[in-house]
């Protein structure tokens, strides 16, 4: 990614200047608060192709899918997979 141009909230002390993710088991370091799904495609090189869906780790729950347009609150820790966007079943 770019500079970021994140400006540190001053009434949130406690949030980080850069965030630790995951995406696909490498790690990734992000200092903007919130990222998109497009954004979050485009870390890793080659970027996540279209052909793939990503999907935030839940732990105990149901991953959620993210979409190009869904914003996603930056954390440390923070766990994402992808997956073929399409399941073709095979012949029996």
């Amino acid at each position: 990614m770019s500079e970021s141009h994140h400006v540190e909230d001053p009434g949130r002390p406690d949030r980080p200047k850069a965030y630790e993710i995951k995406i696909d088991r490498t790690s990734y370091k992000v200092q903007e608060p919130v990222l998109t799904g497009a954004l979050l495609r485009r870390l890793p090189e080659p970027h996540v192709g279209s052909d793939r869906d990503l999907f935030e780790v839940v732990p105990g729950g149901s991953d959620r899918k993210i979409e190009a347009d869904t914003e996603v609150e930056m954390r440390n820790g923070l766990r994402f997979f992808t997956a073929p966007a399409q399941i073709n079943p095979g012949k029996q």
